[in-house]
């Protein structure tokens, strides 16, 4: 129960930030568009386009983040806390295709540098460093453990640096006159942004496909549970996503003790809870026995 409102506690104190982040965005969105239109600045209109998926990306993050307070139905027996998995990786893959347009503009004007107005640039470029540091800094904690506001988080950052390099071309631009600056920093900037979001997609299709989260240590739950008292075997054991915040896991216990005992599950379930980061445990409590064989004591139900 301590879990559940810690849980949605942080959901609601995510509530603000993802109104903030929107708010504050959608204000940028409208001021790049202005001023791209006054400089002729074909750069910053197409930022603006940018900057709209990201807050695109922020309303998802958030409604996923809602969407897993929901409780499970008779269908839908963990609710929805895997739409947050879903979420994080179409952020993912936003955030991809976001990088890939600016990589290939870049490309297109180092063969053909374009003049800009410098200082307009390096003023709206300073107000879209404040706003999406701002933002990134609203998920900077979260980002650590809910692989859902991590992408918020990166979607932010990313922007952040983005507009920050373009400050720091258009001051150099502007003493120097090398318009081939511009795209080189920002193809700098894409490369050190992908990294990030390499392992953002990575994580996001290894959770879809349930896979063990990061983090979980197998071999510490495997020693753990066969080295308990009357404990003779275990099989059938998975760990998986419920959502970017909730772990479960599954297994089959052979005891040689015959009565089952609700202390030795608690004090099995609390261990794994506190110790491995498990929030969901289901535990199947065998007794060994010459007649009996469970039927997923199988090597496909093993790794």
């Amino acid at each position: 129960m301590s879990h559940d409102h810690h849980h949605h506690h942080e959901i609601n104190s995510y509530n603000r930030s993802f109104a903030i982040g929107i708010v504050l965005n959608v204000i940028f969105v409208i001021i790049e568009v202005g001023y791209g239109l006054v400089s002729d600045s074909l750069a910053l209109i197409a930022d603006a386009g940018h900057n709209f998926s990201d807050v695109l990306s922020l309303m998802l993050a958030w409604g996923a983040n809602y969407l897993a307070t929901k409780h499970p139905t008779h269908k839908r027996t963990y609710g929805l806390r895997k739409v947050t998995i879903m979420a994080s990786l179409i952020s993912a893959v936003l955030l991809l295709v976001a990088l890939g347009g600016i990589a290939w503009e870049s490309i297109e004007r180092l063969s053909s540098p374009e003049s800009v107005n410098g200082m307009i640039i390096i003023v709206v470029a300073g107000i879209g460093v404040v706003i999406n540091t701002a933002t990134a800094l609203l998920f900077v904690k979260g980002q650590k453990h809910d692989l859902n506001i991590r992408a918020a988080y990166l979607h932010m950052a990313a922007d952040a640096a983005i507009s920050l390099g373009v400050v720091v071309a258009g001051i150099a631009i502007m003493i120097t006159g090398w318009l081939w600056l511009d795209p080189v920093i920002s193809l700098f900037i894409v490369l050190f942004i992908l990294i990030g979001t390499w392992s953002l997609l990575r994580d996001s299709i290894d959770l879809s496909i349930d896979a063990v989260p990061q983090g979980i240590d197998v071999l510490h739950i495997k020693n753990y549970l066969t080295g308990l008292k009357n404990v003779t075997e275990i099989h059938d054991l998975h760990i998986w996503a419920i959502s970017t915040t909730e772990i479960a896991l599954t297994v089959h216990l052979v005891t040689t003790h015959e009565l089952i005992d609700n202390c030795f599950l608690e004090k099995i379930q609390e261990h794994l809870h506190h110790h491995c980061g498990i929030n969901h445990a289901t535990i199947q409590i065998e007794y060994e026995a010459d007649d009996y064989t469970c039927v997923l004591n199988r090597d496909e139900c093993k790794f």
